[in-house]
């Protein structure tokens, strides 16, 4: 998430053109072939899906915090 706030504003970025820094949902997994599977998957679902799943584990839509 750090990486992504860093290139706050940075329009060669999509975190930095869209501004894409606060965080409201994130899995984690063993391998980044897992990770990568996932997000190819994620990708791949509509807007109001991707809404659906960040509900189930964010219903209030709060902006999370890492440590």
């Amino acid at each position: 998430m750090g990486e992504h706030f860093k290139n706050k504003g940075n329009s060669s970025t999509f975190a930095g053109k869209y501004y894409c820094f606060k965080l409201l949902y994130y899995e984690t997994y063993e391998t980044a072939i897992d990770e990568i599977r996932r997000e190819k998957e994620i990708k791949e679902l509509s807007r109001e899906l991707k809404i659906e799943l960040i509900k189930l584990k964010n219903p209030r839509l709060d902006f999370l915090v890492i440590e």
